[in-house]
């Protein structure tokens, strides 16, 4: 019997050294030699800094750090990471046996008359059974499919580890982003204001004018609706900043309320030159990219654990223990009963379900393949359009920058036109109204220059090199 189990288990192991299913080959990609907005492939990249270099801000850096402490999101993720290592503590421990233990109690009592077709002798009699013992389990893991079951559940632990990184970066490219806007909405507050009291100065002196019958009740009322539409202006934007406020403190955990930031034009400033790196480098960069490809993986294991169920499953199960009329006697001498068994089960008709599984696993395999290709294309794109929106907007904004200071030119000397006699008042009118839609403009612009620096960033899956440990710490 010894020999015949070992035989077994000798046999057993040889055959789990077979595995179906196809072995996991990552998908080839066409990577452009170089991004679109970038003369030529560049070996550095601006993902090797770290975005404590990259957002110069103190108080932007405070936030972020904040953030990356406090956000719930970011807390539902690493606790879904947690579970996902769980679920492969779980999937692991099927390489080994269960064992149970194994008890009860029992007792009986029989009157038997004696009977010549059952040939039963009388009996009136009370007996107890007693049985304690351990029993153990196994699967031999004949082809491949624990194998595979433990390969997709890492697969998918690592999924959801890509996922919390991207998580991380994405919080930073929020709070980044929402901190520049709040910024920007400060210097349209400036802007309106300086508006407001343009027009308000220019109704009060329209006011004394028409009180001393030079000008007519037209310009009165003309530079009365341009001082209500100025309020009007600044009251939204200020609508605005409050709403951004809140925002920032959503993303840092906090309750809303006001946030400490910079004075405008002191905030961070891009960089001359932005390396993008080599297109290729994406794929082992990007979170989201890397977390797709884990996906992909657990879908080809998951091909394997549909192919292995097509097979006869081979177990042993073993049992050791005693059996005694009397409590007493289990604890002492040596075991009444131990048993010993191999069994082979496998599927011989289901009414086609297998194979609809396998089709499935193969179905869900292509589209995690499709959607791997897709997060690449569209890493690229997005790669390339912060690039060429760092390019453009930067000539945008000089351009911009001599169109204000023109216009402001204009303003004064239509003033001086006016007050000498020379110009109506509709020309200083429409001179500021020229003038200030154009400085709002000109803040947007700067606003979305130093965003695609943050967009850029995030596009090639920056601080790809640091752990979580320099992230959150916020140093190398």
């Amino acid at each position: 019997m010894k020999f015949l189990s070992a035989a077994i288990l000798a046999a057993s192991l040889t055959l789990g050294g077979c595995v179906v299913g196809p072995n996991y080959k990552r998908p080839a990609i066409s990577a452009p030699p170089a991004f679109r907005g970038q003369p030529t492939g560049e070996q550095s990249s601006f993902a090797d800094q770290g975005w404590w270099n990259v957002y110069s801000d103190p108080l932007l850096y405070a936030l972020i750090k904040e953030a990356l402490q406090n956000n719930y999101d970011l807390k539902t993720a690493i606790a879904r990471v947690k579970e996902a290592d769980a679920y492969r503590g779980v999937a692991r421990s099927a390489y080994f046996p269960t064992v149970d233990l194994e008890s009860g109690v029992q007792r009986d009592h029989g009157v038997y008359k004696n009977d010549p077709d059952l040939s039963l002798p009388t009996n009136n009699k009370t007996s107890n059974l007693l049985l304690g013992g351990l029993s153990t389990a196994w699967e031999v893991d004949l082809w491949g499919r624990i194998r595979r079951s433990n390969e997709a559940a890492n697969a998918e632990y690592l999924a959801t580890e890509e996922g919390r990184r991207g998580l991380m970066l994405t919080l930073i490219t929020e709070v980044a982003q929402a901190y520049l806007e709040l910024v920007e909405l400060d210097r349209r507050v400036a802007v309106a204001r300086d508006s407001r009291d343009a027009f308000e100065s220019t109704h009060t002196l329209f006011s004394k004018r028409y009180g001393a019958g030079i000008v007519s009740r037209l310009q009165v009322t003309r530079a009365e609706a341009a001082l209500a539409a100025a309020e009007g202006t600044l009251n939204d934007i200020e609508l605005q900043v409050a709403q951004k406020e809140n925002q920032v403190c959503v993303l840092v955990g906090r309750n809303p309320g006001p946030v400490q930031r910079t004075v405008p034009g002191k905030e961070m400033n891009p960089p001359p030159t932005v390396p993008a790196g080599i297109p290729s480098q994406l794929l082992e960069r990007r979170p989201d990219i890397r977390e797709a490809e884990q996906n992909l993986r657990s879908a080809s294991a998951r091909i394997g654990i549909a192919n292995a169920n097509f097979f006869p499953r081979f177990g042993l199960t073993a049992l050791l223990g005693r059996v005694s009329p009397e409590l007493s006697s289990l604890s002492g001498g040596a075991a009444d009963i131990w048993a010993l068994a191999a069994s082979f089960s496998g599927p011989v008709f289901t009414g086609g379900r297998l194979s609809s599984e396998y089709r499935a696993a193969v179905d869900v395999f292509d589209q995690a393949k499709y959607q791997y290709s897709q997060s690449a294309l569209r890493a690229f794109r997005e790669v390339s359009d912060a690039l060429m929106a760092s390019q453009k907007l930067s000539a945008i904004e000089e351009q911009q920058k001599r169109e204000v200071a023109a216009l402001a030119d204009s303003v004064t000397i239509a003033k001086r036109r006016y007050l000498g006699g020379l110009a109506s008042y509709y020309e200083v009118l429409e001179a500021q109204q020229l003038l200030y839609p154009a400085e709002i403009t000109l803040s947007e612009t700067s606003r979305d220059r130093r965003l695609a620096i943050v967009q850029l960033y995030r596009a090639l899956g920056g601080g790809w090199n640091f752990d979580d440990a320099q992230w959150t710490n916020g140093r190398q």
